[in-house]
């Protein structure tokens, strides 16, 4: 097997020992404190890792796009979460064919969604299982009440081939309390009326440490804890020794004793800042920024650097937006102690509708 350092670059390593292990912990997590995890694979987009989750204990996976469960569906998953409203005949009708295969769920924080869903699916003996999507004060989608998620819950209920299971959110970060009154008036208001939700989705990697404090909350949907990033660990979720993919570049220029150019730029690293300074982490040269990203070359600020590399080295970044990258590149490579395990392709790439 190659040397990870004999790949050709840009090019993506995942280290597959790292990936068990964030897997590993979070499902602890879950198991320890009656969550059920339902991790969202837009981080990945891997047959294999959302096969490995379900395998470590997940009991299905969250998808944001129909491409992307069309895809997850094709390599052997039969438990997806789409969590988008859905809007169009062309997207029902890919939908129809994904639920006379597999269990399939949607949300929607709106009539008029819900009014597409019930015209396309109208079986009561094989009912389309739909969530209302609450902003819990993420300030995206989501009915913006308790009352409101009522209105909706009794809409979807009255609809002969949908079946109301509960609610979703992606909470805002670090607003534990809030986000736990909001779900359990909701919650109660629902039971009262005698629609209580079977599930209760929350999100978010930076959140989940956190998770067992929304009491509501009956399940979770992590999606960046398999890799990990260089934000989530400005969160304080995990560390960079954590982080299980790497960009790896090779130094094409250095016009200065201070800066270094290299063959990676925004086209393979994202442009996503986070709370750490510059626009990844070098592995080999911790002190070193990477000032600017364009979209092919990666300008890096050495002056802090005791070492610095050479024109032909190759050094791995630690992206800043782990999420973005898995969509760039049309294949992977997956090392193991160094070693080239296997290259696969990102199955699910490109999937944006």
């Amino acid at each position: 097997m190659p040397n990870w350092s004999d790949v050709d670059t840009p090019a993506v390593l995942i280290d597959l020992e790292k990936v068990s292990a964030n897997l590993l912990r979070v499902q602890g997590y879950a198991d320890a404190n009656g969550l059920t995890l339902r991790p969202h694979i837009k981080t990945h987009k891997l047959h294999r890792f959302a096969n490995l989750q379900v395998e470590f204990g997940a009991c299905g996976i969250t998808c944001q796009k129909v491409g992307e469960a069309e895809s997850m569906a094709a390599g052997g998953i039969q438990d997806i979460l789409i969590t988008y409203n859905l809007v169009g005949e062309a997207k029902l009708e890919r939908l129809a064919k994904l639920h006379e295969s597999i269990r399939v769920s949607v949300v929607t924080d709106n009539e008029t969604v819900a009014q597409g869903y019930a015209n396309k699916f109208q079986n009561p003996k094989h009912r389309l299982r739909v969530l209302v999507e609450c902003d819990t004060g993420a300030g995206r989608c989501g009915v913006q009440t308790p009352e409101e998620a009522l209105k909706l819950a009794r809409f979807i209920a009255e609809q002969p081939g949908l079946h109301f299971l509960g609610l979703m959110t992606y909470p805002p970060r670090n607003r534990v309390a809030e986000v736990d009154q909001w779900l359990e008036d909701a919650r109660k208001l629902l039971t009262e009326n005698h629609l209580a939700p079977e599930v209760i989705s929350s999100g978010g990697t930076p959140n989940y440490y956190q998770a067992a404090e929304v009491k509501a909350v009956t399940e979770h949907r992590p999606g960046t804890y398999i890799y990990c990033d260089r934000m989530m660990a400005s969160y304080g979720f995990g560390t960079l020794d954590d982080c299980a993919l790497t960009v790896l570049a090779t130094v094409v220029s250095r016009p200065t004793e201070n800066r270094a150019v290299v063959d990676t730029g925004s086209k393979s690293l994202g442009s996503d800042r986070c709370d750490a300074p510059g626009m990844g982490h070098l592995v080999e040269y911790p002190d070193a920024i990477i000032t600017t990203l364009n979209e092919e070359h990666g300008t890096i600020d050495l002056s802090a650097c005791v070492n610095k590399p050479a024109i032909g080295e190759k050094v791995r970044i630690i992206p800043n937006h782990v999420c973005l990258v898995s969509n760039l590149f049309d294949q992977v490579n997956l090392i193991r102690q160094d070693q080239v395990e296997a290259t696969v392709p990102v199955n699910a790439r490109g999937m944006v509708s």
